[in-house]
């Protein structure tokens, strides 16, 4: 389900990597808005957990609905916004060090420890690729697994607008609508169009 543009591209990519003795595989490629929707509203109604900042547990009993909307945005795109839906965006391990039963947890520890030599690699070399998901922009926790295909987001990032996603959202069936459309400006502004910023900045 990735365009073909990306997936060409990710194919120049691992003939690249494994040049290197790296063997990327894609632990999560194209995801589709309905998907996302389904993994919000589960995480509202506590079917899956939801991690606060530092990858722990949160009690969501214990916050207001607002809290709760922004901790969920924390580690999950808001259906509509996710970059997955895109067909151009991946996140990314190195399986030549793991065996092949191995879950990655897709966390800042692997990406230092078990993952530590790829993403080393990642720092020098793109072919088109660039990390979307850094320190210091936005509000969404680092994500040095995430990759995005430049060529092809940059135009879904220039075609996408607040009125499309709002209209999406309200005959979606998502949970917590009332705050997500309250602060929807807010969600933009720092989960959303920063990194569309950021991204503009590479060549």
């Amino acid at each position: 389900m990735l365009k073909p543009e990306t997936t060409a591209a990710f194919e120049i990519f691992c003939e690249e990597a494994k040049k290197h003795g790296f063997a990327p595989k894609i632990e999560s490629g194209y995801r589709s808005f309905e998907r996302q929707l389904l993994i919000w509203n589960e995480k509202v109604t506590g079917k899956r957990k939801v991690l606060d900042k530092n990858c722990e547990p949160v009690n969501i009993a214990e916050l207001s609905e607002q809290e709760l909307m922004k901790t969920i945005l924390l580690w999950s795109a808001l259906p509509g916004t996710s970059r997955h839906e895109w067909g151009t965006d991946l996140d990314v391990i190195d399986a030549a060090v793991v065996p092949e039963d191995y879950e990655a947890e897709l966390t800042i520890e692997e990406s230092y420890g078990v993952f530590g030599n790829f993403h080393k690699w990642l720092d020098k070399n793109s072919f088109g690729f660039r990390r979307v998901f850094l320190p210091g922009i936005g509000r969404v926790q680092p994500e040095p697994w995430h990759l995005s295909y430049v060529p092809e987001a940059r135009k879904i990032e220039q075609a996408f607008t607040a009125e499309n996603l709002a209209e999406r959202l309200n005959s979606s069936g998502i949970l917590l609508l009332p705050q997500i459309l309250e602060n929807l400006d807010w969600i933009l502004k720092e989960h959303v169009l920063c990194y569309f910023e950021n991204f503009l900045h590479y060549d």
